[in-house]
């Protein structure tokens, strides 16, 4: 067994105790995230770092370690207060920090077997393993809620070997969960590249930025990029603490890769270019939008295709719904294929999400000028759903499960794409003929349909029809708000 496997098995051990406690694994990671971070930055202020320290004295590492019980307890608790209150990475790591450890003799525990070893002589890749390991863990224990943000990472490889990030891409997620689409940019940019200094710098420094609205997912973000050697703690967060719907800076990118939440409705209403307020409900003015909604999968594309750079490309997951709702999905599908090249669809298989019978799509699509005549001339879908049968447990999507998809995108040219029985072309003279321009699009015979004894389990047909009965009720609702608005006399 190798170092890596034998230091995530220790560590899972010490999950099943805490669990014993009452700790799920998402606070497991939590307490995990803050002391990973104490250690650290103490290796870091000795042989041969000698890196002047980023803990204030007192708050460190050595000033836990030879404390017990409820001084143990009260210490910790200040420390994740005060280090909460520091600038910078550093803050965003602590930012409302809380110790969830209600027993300060497993505290102790944590804290004698992380001191048995030195973190910063480990490789990259083990202590990546790790963490990557426990955040599997996290997302697989259904009642902390994780499988909401965790995206299989081999998708999310994929996505990035056709992508191709490249040194001098500015690459952002404005939902950045716990950093896999960033990650997996980096390794993509650090493995197909020869670096010099002064692109390594740019590339730890600058390249990569998120924004993540919960803290706590915020905080496993920020230490999982410093883990990777990604950003420094004393230095400006790539992680911001926000509503990216709500949230937007003058700063541009060249490109977008996430996988926004998979929740449709919205606290709040987006208040669009067309003005037209739906629903009762707090808004939020983005004149930059094309269609009013509080859809918030609808809401992240509009957000996406502003965020871009012209000539900037995205990709990014989107359940069904974005690709067939009326009202304002139809009209933000037309702008979208005007005003950019929406190039490829990705129909993905269910089974392979924490959420069970989520289905989804990569959606790419580059920005392009304004034009009076539309950008997008084809549209290329490949049908990974059809007839294909995943589980998270028994039959996991893997990446050789992808590799035919990457083949026929042809990251090196599109132009050279050619046809076979999952990648289809569709012209946009076609698509915008459509019933509201749909397209949510197949061809394939399903076997499934033909055969009783392959239907999906009842509760994830149970989820798709609640997906769908949400989806019409949230038509009908806007439908029905704007009818009265119009009935309202001026």
């Amino acid at each position: 067994m190798s170092d890596s496997q034998t230091l995530v098995r220790r560590f899972w051990g010490y999950c099943d105790t805490l669990r014993d406690d009452g700790l799920s694994y998402g606070d497991y990671v939590e307490q995990l995230t803050y002391l990973l971070f104490l250690k650290m930055a103490h290796e870091y202020t000795q042989p041969p770092f000698e890196r002047d320290p980023l803990v204030p004295p007192g708050l460190d590492w050595p000033s836990l370690t030879w404390r017990e019980g409820l001084e143990l307890d009260g210490h910790y608790r200040d420390i994740l207060t005060d280090l909460g209150d520091e600038p910078g990475m550093l803050g965003t790591v602590f930012r409302m920090a809380q110790n969830r450890i209600q027993d300060p003799a497993k505290l102790r525990r944590l804290i004698v077997a992380m001191d048995q070893e030195q973190w910063t002589a480990l490789d990259a890749d083990v202590k990546g393993d790790l963490y990557e390991g426990l955040l599997q863990k996290n997302a697989e224990d259904l009642k902390s809620g994780a499988g909401q943000y965790f995206t299989p990472r081999q998708l999310i490889s994929a996505i990035v070997a056709v992508m191709r990030p490249e040194p001098d891409d500015t690459i952002h997620d404005p939902a950045c969960a716990t950093g896999g689409f960033l990650l997996a940019a980096h390794k993509f940019i650090s493995e197909n590249n020869l670096l010099d200094p002064d692109q390594n710098r740019r590339l730890q420094n600058s390249v990569l930025s998120g924004i993540e609205l919960v803290d706590n997912t915020a905080r496993i973000c920020a230490m999982n990029l410093l883990l990777h050697g990604i950003g420094r703690p004393d230095g400006d967060s790539p992680v911001t603490v926000a509503d990216a719907l709500t949230w937007d800076s003058d700063r541009r990118y060249s490109m977008v890769l996430t996988n926004p939440p998979f929740g449709r409705k919205s606290s709040m209403t987006i208040v669009a270019a067309d003005g037209e307020v739906s629903r009762e409900s707090p808004v939020v003015e983005r004149q930059d939008f094309w269609a009013t909604t509080s859809n918030k999968q609808l809401n992240f594309v509009q957000h996406v295709q502003t965020q871009l750079d012209i000539h900037g490309r995205a990709a990014m997951v989107v359940p069904d719904n974005v690709l067939f709702e009326g009202g304002a999905g139809e009209t933000i599908r037309r702008r979208l294929l005007h005003a950019c090249d929406v190039h490829t669809l990705l129909r993905l298989p269910t089974g392979i999400f924490y959420t069970q019978g989520v289905k989804a799509n990569v959606l790419f699509f580059d920005r392009k000028p304004a034009s009076p005549q539309p950008w997008t001339h084809d549209v290329w879908i490949y049908d990974l759903r059809t007839n294909q049968s995943f589980t998270l447990k028994q039959r996991p999507l893997t990446y050789d499960h992808l590799r035919d998809f990457i083949t026929v995108y042809c990251p090196n040219d599109r132009s050279a794409r050619v046809e076979s029985e999952r990648f289809r072309r569709f012209s946009y003279d076609d698509l915008i003929e459509r019933d509201k321009v749909n397209l949510d699009i197949f061809w394939l015979r399903d076997a499934d349909l033909e055969d009783a004894d392959n239907l999906p389990p009842p509760e994830d047909l149970a989820a798709e029809i609640a997906q769908d009965l949400e989806a019409a009720l949230a038509q009908i609702t806007e439908i029905v708000a704007t009818l009265s608005n119009r009935s309202q006399p001026n």
